[in-house]
């Protein structure tokens, strides 16, 4: 969700002045009209300049780099830069806030010990930093949290409890045990200390980077990062835009701002596991409110595709939220025709569960549309296949899901390579000019998440059927070569395929061949010389396909 500049209210001009705290209340008043903002303290503002300044945080991280994104800024005409955050020592950017806040603590706090409530990284950076300075960390987690997370941080010592969905659930719970127990609570983003902490990242980059930069993109939790860095560019580039990046299904901040104060969500989405905020913070939507520019909502096929696009220029991947910025971004330079800019995002972690990558490949090319999905009818007869796929020509099918179940018509689940974005269109037209009825499905959740695997099942038309998992070279022509040497009399009336990424493709194929052809599809078969298998005698084949 982005927000017209033409909407925005006439900036009042900033007051002259050498002074850097001057300076930031100066950017206060001359932005207070945007969003329905308040007018922020500019004693407040002017602290956080000289906190982020003083803060402690490089007795556990690193100025990470800035790297430049080669491949996404020639392929959208931009600039862009990434802020490596994904490569702190526990793989966030968390452990500067936690560090700092902790490092301000009495000598007496640190005897008793903290605790805090995290989704993962914040955790991390709250245990090495008790590790660091020796006292007793208890860390409380959503159940939902990635395993990857939760083991990172039992490594450094950590006390876990696992409760609750969601962040708010952990922190609640965490918020009554710290007062039992007399712990220190270090809060993941609502802190001074911690907001000035992360307020450090926007220091490296306009050190590492003191040419022009146009916009800031950052992703949006509780809002403890967008807080410090906004803080931080405000007062000594203001005329670098800062916009900060949510996913659709947990916009707490969005929905705040418009709002005018801050909104509770009933529920948030999981993917983005590090961003699953119910309720941002009092401190960081007053300052959010005041000095970001813009916001923009990415959808989970959108961070996907950010994933990728992170991964082919630094071969890094990221967790969901870590690539929330880079989503963003694209998405912005796309909506408003942004060319030859110079743009920066945040990677702020990379504490991906391994078993989502699977999920993430399926979707990738979707969020990027390099993948278009289609429901396509063609006449149940010997040679359609055939001829579909000689319309479909030097395309890249990705999917292709079949099986008979109508004399007169046959209903195909088919995926398409797109080398262009918004191509599915053009494609769904084509097909239908050709006589193939066909339907978009390339926006289509139901199709994407779950029909894609249902295609199929018995049916009383697969007489004489036989079943064989083929291994096809994944190359152009693979799937022609083998539809040109079947007998004409033969009729395919199950096929399952998908690329998976892999050099070789594995396709379910299920055959009508009469008893009297039996020798001559053996032949069929040895010449050919894919290696197969038949199924036909599978039990699983047997209780769901036959």
């Amino acid at each position: 969700m982005t927000r017209s500049n033409a909407a925005r209210p006439a900036a009042k001009p900033l007051r002259k002045t050498s002074s850097k705290v001057t300076k930031v209340a100066a950017i206060a008043e001359a932005g207070a009209g945007n969003w329905s903002r308040g007018k922020a303290d500019p004693t407040m503002l002017g602290s956080y300049l000289q906190r982020i300044l003083n803060a402690k945080v490089y007795d556990v991280a690193r100025e990470s780099a800035l790297d430049a994104a080669r491949d996404l800024s020639a392929r959208i005409g931009n600039q862009v830069l990434l802020k490596r955050e994904d490569t702190q020592a526990v793989f966030s950017f968390k452990l500067r806030g936690a560090y700092n806040k902790m490092a301000h603590l009495s000598a007496e706090q640190l005897a008793r010990g903290v605790i805090c409530a995290s989704a993962g990284n914040h955790a991390q950076g709250v245990a090495l930093g008790a590790k660091r300075l020796g006292c007793r960390a208890v860390i409380v987690m959503p159940v939902t949290t990635p395993q990857v997370k939760v083991s990172a941080v039992r490594a450094l010592g950590g006390e876990i409890e696992l409760v609750g969905d969601s962040f708010s659930d952990a922190y609640d719970h965490a918020v009554k045990v710290g007062a039992a127990q007399g712990l220190t609570f270090v809060h993941p983003f609502d802190d001074p200390d911690v907001i000035a902490g992360q307020g450090t990242v926007a220091m490296e980059i306009l050190r590492q980077h003191q040419g022009h930069i146009d916009a800031v993109f950052v992703a949006i939790g509780g809002g403890g990062l967008i807080s410090g860095v906004a803080a931080y560019l405000k007062a000594v580039r203001p005329e670098i835009k800062v916009i900060g990046v949510q996913t659709s299904d947990s916009d707490a901040m969005v929905r705040s701002v418009h709002a005018g104060k801050r909104v509770r969500l009933a529920d948030v989405g999981l993917f983005s596991d590090g961003t699953a905020v119910k309720q941002v913070g009092e401190e960081t939507f007053r300052i959010t409110r005041a000095l970001v520019d813009d916001f923009v909502r990415v959808d989970t096929d959108e961070v996907c595709a950010a994933l990728k696009d992170i991964f082919q220029d630094t071969r890094s991947v990221m967790e969901p939220a870590g690539a929330l910025g880079v989503a963003g971004l694209k998405q912005y330079a796309q909506t408003h025709g942004l060319q030859g800019q110079t743009l920066v995002a945040i990677t702020c972690g990379a504490n991906m569960n391994f078993d989502r990558l699977r999920f993430v490949a399926e979707r990738a090319d979707v969020g990027e549309q390099r993948e278009a999905l289609f429901a396509v009818t063609i006449p149940e007869e010997r040679g359609s296949f055939k001829r579909f796929c000689e319309l479909v020509g030097p395309r890249s099918v990705t999917e292709f899901n079949y099986r008979i179940s109508d004399s007169a018509q046959a209903h195909i689940f088919v995926g398409i390579a797109t080398p262009t974005r918004g191509e599915s269109a053009h494609i769904a037209g084509m097909l239908n000019d050709q006589g193939f009825a066909a339907v978009d499905l390339s926006h289509d959740e139901l199709a994407q998440e779950h029909i894609r695997h249902l295609v199929g099942g018995r049916s009383e038309l697969a007489r004489d059927e036989r079943l064989f998992r083929f291994i096809f070279p994944e190359r152009p022509g693979a799937l022609m070569r083998f539809l040109s040497s079947m007998h004409p009399d033969w009729n395919i009336s199950l096929f399952h395929y998908r690329n998976q990424g892999a050099d070789y493709g594995r396709i379910l194929v299920g055959i009508q061949v009469p008893r009297a052809d039996r020798s001559v599809f053996r032949e069929f078969l040895d010449t050919l010389a894919y290696p197969c298998v038949e199924e036909t005698d599978n039990p699983v084949y047997r209780l769901f396909l036959r």
